[in-house]
């Protein structure tokens, strides 16, 4: 998925670190999570995709006519400001506010983990796809071509409601959090996701993170690298209140007079793409790491949503050396109990597998580690099949409790064909 993490993060994080602690060094427990060698090591066969089901989607219709003749859609989705700081977010291009879903998060009274947003009301648009009726007659929305060629497939409009494949069914969930500086329509890849899982009969709940309101890390000139360097807590707050934002999306969905007799309440599972993998373990209780230049010897608790029965992170972030995401030595995870399956690249340098490796190893819950030999920070089209295969089945298992995935699950140890893939940890 194009820019699950954006290398400039890593540059200014490992920057920051590395001049105001004058120092370097690793996790330090790193050599007592070898791989296990009894894993399990039964090749399946690739799921086909997509699933049996059509796919259709919520209402998130938008005046593109309202962008500037040089500006780029995706700052709008992404929450990117204009180089004059004016903020900009999706709800700026949303034609039909109040048939759009938007969560609004009240961010707590803890400055450690909310910065300067402390007490602010957020709001966060959602987007929900889920299985629909393979003769659904609603046309499929296009966003914003010729900058894309992307549609939001049988996109609701209007006062219209969802039309699910069997209105009598309770369907489980998928929470989805995509990666920093993204948003849930920025890439093919992410639509690709959401539809692959809303194919496959679950209702796929994404909120548009707009990390860049809080932070914006990108640094391109010297003002913006001392920005970040005096306001490290707004990159926890962005990090913090995204876990608030998938809770949020799951409250206003669960409540929904279209929604809420269609779901199945029991039956919620997480998916999260690099940064939206470490959100998925903030999810579970995990506590995010809040100081910056001692290699994160403080980490705090953000909350703990225990509807989210388990969590799936493809290119997990779990952040670096010299500044884990859960605290020194990801310390943070210990104890966590939510069932936990990550896909890492083994070239990958924005989420290094070792950092998730020590994370992993101090879950307590189902665990696996799953490495994809040769794979970099992105969406690799050659692991599609991998992908895809290991997420259904994981959350066929540990979501909806079906037999036949938890048996194809507890011998799965690689998906035939795509890359090489290998348990690392279980």
């Amino acid at each position: 998925m194009n820019g699950f993490l954006r290398g400039s993060l890593l540059a200014a994080l490992a920057g920051i670190a590395l001049a105001l602690a004058a120092c370097g060094g690793g996790s330090g427990d790193g050599s007592s999570n070898a791989p296990v060698t009894s894993a399990p090591t039964a090749v399946v066969q690739p799921l086909p995709l997509p699933g049996p089901y059509a796919v259709a989607c919520s209402n998130i219709v938008q005046d593109f006519t309202r962008l500037g003749p040089s500006e780029d859609v995706t700052s709008y989705w992404s929450g990117i400001p204009s180089s004059s700081g004016t903020p900009r977010y999706v709800t700026g291009l949303l034609a039909d506010p109040a048939n759009t879903l938007i969560a609004t998060v009240s961010a707590p009274t803890d400055s450690n983990l909310y910065g300067e947003f402390v007490g602010q009301q957020v709001q966060f648009v959602v987007l929900v796809c889920y299985p629909t009726t393979a003769d659904n007659p609603r046309p499929d929305y296009p966003l914003n071509p010729p900058q894309t060629d992307r549609v939001v497939p049988h996109m609701q409009t209007g006062t219209e409601a969802p039309l699910f494949a069997d209105a009598s069914v309770r369907y489980p969930v998928v929470a989805f959090s995509h990666g920093y500086l993204d948003s849930p329509i920025n890439s093919n890849h992410y639509m690709l996701a959401l539809s692959v899982c809303a194919s496959y009969g679950y209702v796929v709940i994404a909120p548009f993170h707009g990390d860049a309101r809080f932070s914006n890390l990108r640094i391109d000139s010297l003002e913006a690298a001392i920005a970040v360097a005096t306001h490290p807590e707004n990159f926890t707050a962005l990090q913090a209140l995204r876990a608030l934002s998938i809770s949020a999306a799951l409250d206003l969905v669960l409540a929904h007079p279209q929604w809420r007799d269609h779901i199945d309440e029991t039956q919620i599972g997480g998916f999260g793409a690099s940064m939206g993998g470490e959100t998925m373990l903030l999810l579970g209780g995990a506590g995010l790491t809040t100081s910056y230049f001692d290699l994160g010897s403080s980490w705090t608790p953000v909350t703990r949503d225990s509807r989210i029965k388990a969590a799936f992170g493809y290119v997990p972030y779990f952040g670096q050396p010299i500044l884990p995401a859960f605290g020194r030595d990801q310390h943070g995870l210990d104890g966590i109990n939510l069932p936990f399956l990550g896909l890492s690249g083994t070239a990958d340098a924005t989420a290094p597998i070792i950092e998730t490796q020590i994370g992993m190893s101090r879950l307590t819950g189902t665990r696996r580690l799953v490495a994809l030999s040769g794979v970099t920070h992105g969406f690799d089209d050659a692991a599609t099949n991998d992908i895809f295969t290991w997420l259904l089945t994981f959350l066929g298992a540990e979501v909806r409790g079906d037999p036949e995935a938890i048996s194809r699950y507890s011998t799965m140890g690689s998906v035939a064909g795509g890359v090489d893939d290998s348990v690392w940890l279980y």
